[in-house]
């Protein structure tokens, strides 16, 4: 039985059913499993049709567990029969329904009837709700399974980018920042890199929060009293953690090539060079968490949406690390 996948098909206005359609097409990602899209026939009856996609076959069905090899399925998530797909618009509508598939695919991995969860791009404002208060998916999947702490992770060909802190204003960045966190998301890293990629001793490094990593406390007192003393007491325990470095000088030398990965301390400190060197084909993965859940590491992109031009280059390559994954931790 080849791993069973949930899609969800994320804001419907967005470029997320277009790189979910886009990623499925061909009928060779069948050899290696069996996808689920909870989200609405509809919809992607709409975009196909648009798109003038080549003919393949989607089952609907009603629960995860009526899935089988050789098929892909869409479990329809809401009624959608008043449904109106305005692609590029932000829309009420569409928040409520991206919710609707992430709580039923959050509920079928529950219930271990889907191995892993794609999630295809949310709008941020309009998904907000009595149930859905997060600033994204990593939060929500933190708490809805859970897990004590997570790790937002983005993975690319050469390169793991984590990051300490999260979706945060970067004023809230440095009273955040403490040695317990540090701790916590080193050790979540360092685990992630045995247990996720199966790499027996890593090499991580971490990069300092001020310019020039504060030179010497000059420009900021937080990788002295902080950063550094985290980073000795892993080394004392053997592990092979690095840092604190400057970022500019860390990525303009290229040096993320020589680390199994690589630890910001803020969003955008990670994620501007991640997009830069992988933007096509880098992942979002939420380390940490007891089930498995990557991401394309884009957004809805209502600019090009209902265009044709999205790139699925991305989607599938969430798809694919949602595989390995899967393997590695069963062999773990």
């Amino acid at each position: 039985m080849k791993p069973i996948i949930g899609i969800t098909l994320g804001d419907y206005n967005g470029i997320g059913p277009e790189v979910i359609l886009k990623s499925l097409a061909s009928p060779r990602i069948l050899k290696w499993c069996t996808p689920v899209i909870y989200g609405s026939s509809k919809v992607l009856d709409f975009y196909r049709a648009k798109f003038e996609l080549k003919e393949w076959n989607i089952q609907s069905i009603q629960d995860a567990s009526e899935a089988k090899s050789g098929e892909s399925f869409v479990i329809n998530c809401w009624d959608d029969t008043a449904t109106l797909i305005e692609p590029g618009k932000e829309t009420k509508e569409a928040g409520k329904a991206a919710f609707d598939c992430l709580e039923r695919a959050s509920n079928d991995l529950d219930r271990g009837l889907i191995a892993a969860v794609i999630t295809a791009p949310i709008n941020k404002h309009n998904i907000q709700s009595e149930e859905f208060k997060f600033p994204g998916h990593t939060e929500y999947f933190t708490e809805r399974f859970e897990a004590k702490t997570s790790l937002m992770m983005l993975v690319s060909d050469n390169l793991r980018m984590g990051v300490a802190t999260g979706h945060i204003p970067l004023l809230e960045v440095p009273a955040a920042l403490n040695a317990d966190l540090l701790r916590a998301k080193i050790q979540l890293f360092l685990s992630s890199l045995k247990e996720d990629f199966s790499l027996d001793k890593p090499r991580l490094a971490v990069l300092g929060l001020n310019p020039h990593a504060g030179d010497s406390g000059l420009l900021g007192q937080e990788e002295l009293e902080i950063i550094q003393p985290v980073v000795d007491e892993f080394r004392a325990k053997g592990h092979l953690v690095f840092g604190p470095y400057p970022a500019d000088g860390f990525f303009g030398k290229a040096q993320f090539k020589e680390f199994d990965g690589v630890l910001g301390m803020y969003h955008d400190q990670g994620l501007i060079p991640f997009k830069y060197i992988a933007f096509d084909s880098g992942v979002n993965f939420t380390a940490g968490l007891p089930v498995i859940r990557t991401s394309p590491d884009h957004g809805t992109a209502y600019d090009i949406a209902g265009t044709n031009v999205a790139d699925p280059g991305s989607f599938l390559q969430a798809i694919f690390l949602a595989l390995d994954l899967i393997k590695n931790r069963m062999d773990a």
